[in-house]
């Protein structure tokens, strides 16, 4: 066995980052899930490792790579990465890794899932959709282009910081990274700025108020503007967003479920006249 490990062009990593970004969800189905995608973005990595002569290889090398895969995309990036590079030495005579692979994928694509799908989907979106609907409130084209190309931008980046770790540093670099703290200290802060930022976003546009008058003798009390506002404006639109967070994280209470809630006591409420 020679101790020189095959390298892999550039441009074949190049390919194998760019497929994976595009065509990371191509053919999803329910018995492989990413498995094909996985496999299309490994093709330009298998093309040069192997000889197109050596068929055998080359079909052993797809087979390993078209098992069941599922991850988020962008952070889960970085497996595409570090398996690239053990192909690379599983090419070169260290036969030892082909199953390792398989497992080190697996160990791998669970917490990288769960990182990815916090700071996308729990963070990232929301607070740029909270930001693109304030532009685009009245009518600012700039508000959605904003969210579309922010959004592509930042998960570009991930992509590739994320790959660049998987094939530079491995499967050690991964996990320091897990374990270093520094993902965990990075969707603290981007928490604590969504919070802030959806804070806002309740007072604007959460609308709620009541329409109680009270008759006395002297004159009307209105329940809105004399305690409700007297005390805290826009104390009912927090009341109401507070309630709903609530039910939804401590109770369990879907979306779906809340927004029929929303829709019917609203009605009820409106139509006797209290809101």
């Amino acid at each position: 066995m020679s101790n020189e490990v095959k390298k892999v062009s550039q441009s074949a990593l190049n390919k194998c980052f760019w497929y994976w970004s595009f065509f990371a969800h191509a053919c999803y189905n329910y018995e492989r899930l990413q498995g094909t995608g996985f496999l299309h973005s490994m093709c330009p990595i298998i093309d040069e490792l192997y000889d197109k002569d050596d068929k055998e290889g080359r079909a052993v090398a797809m087979t390993r790579h078209a098992a069941f895969f599922n991850t988020e995309p962008r952070v889960g990036t970085a497996i595409i990465g570090l398996a690239a590079a053990m192909e690379e030495r599983i090419a070169s005579g260290e036969e030892e890794l082909a199953e390792t692979v398989t497992s080190v994928k697996t160990g791998l694509m669970g917490p990288l899932a769960g990182i990815g799908d916090t700071l996308m989907q729990a963070i990232l979106a929301p607070l740029l959709l909270s930001i693109a609907i304030g532009i685009g409130e009245n009518g600012n084209v700039l508000g959605p282009i904003l969210y579309f190309v922010a959004f592509i931008v930042i998960a570009i980046v991930l992509h590739r910081i994320f790959f660049n770790i998987g094939y530079n540093q491995g499967d050690e670099g991964i996990a320091q990274l897990l374990e270093s703290g520094a993902i965990n200290k990075v969707i603290v802060g981007a928490g604590v700025m969504g919070c802030t930022v959806m804070g806002a976003l309740a007072a604007n546009y959460v609308k709620l108020s009541t329409t109680v008058v009270i008759p006395f003798t002297t004159g009307e009390f209105n329940l809105q503007e004399n305690f409700f506002d007297a005390i805290m404006p826009k104390m009912l639109p927090l009341g109401i967003t507070l309630l709903v967070w609530w039910l939804m994280d401590k109770k369990g209470v879907s979306s779906t479920r809340m927004l029929v809630y929303i829709v019917i006591i609203g009605f009820v409420l409106g139509f006797i006249g209290i809101i």
